[in-house]
């Protein structure tokens, strides 16, 4: 995409301000009310790559001390759905198509998701309509990968633009 779309265009301006990141995860929060109550924190933003971070706290924690698989997933679904939004064109509307997840191994502390699009992937946003799959790291404290995540993605004109 040549012009930034209009959430990119925030996301760069909130950024350029002292405290930008904090503002960019209470904008998050404001736009995606779920995102806000579930405490996710965005710490980077680009049309290339999103980073969040959720914290093991009480509130996301699950039965055995850990963050809750529901938490895990959320936070990979908002990093892989940002950054689609970072590209798509101010006409259309990103809609999940599919999250296949596969839970690994125990995790430990906070759960950070990294979800990135190549420049073939960023070209795909030229068309009207389309889908794609979204690559989505997911970490724990320790490093490892607690879950594996496959995020498939599609735009479609939005009707209300």
């Amino acid at each position: 995409m040549s012009k930034p779309n209009k959430i990119a265009t925030m996301v760069h301006k909130l950024q350029a301000l002292p405290l930008g990141g904090r503002l960019l995860t209470l904008a998050m929060g404001k736009m995606i009310p779920y995102v806000g109550w579930s405490g996710l924190e965005v710490l980077e933003m680009t049309e290339d790559v999103v980073t969040i971070r959720v914290k093991n706290r009480p509130t996301t924690r699950n039965h055995i001390g850990q963050v809750h698989a529901a938490a895990m997933i959320l936070v990979a679904e908002s990093a892989s759905g940002l950054v689609v939004g970072m590209n798509v064109s101010n006409s259309s509307l990103p809609l999940i198509k599919a999250l296949n997840t596969k839970f690994i191994r125990r995790s430990k502390g906070a759960i950070t998701a990294t979800a990135r699009l190549t420049p073939e992937q960023k070209a795909l946003f030229a068309n009207e309509k389309g889908d794609l799959p979204v690559s989505v790291t997911v970490t724990d404290e320790s490093g490892n990968a607690p879950i594996l995540v496959e995020a498939i993605w599609a735009w479609v004109p939005n009707k209300k633009s």
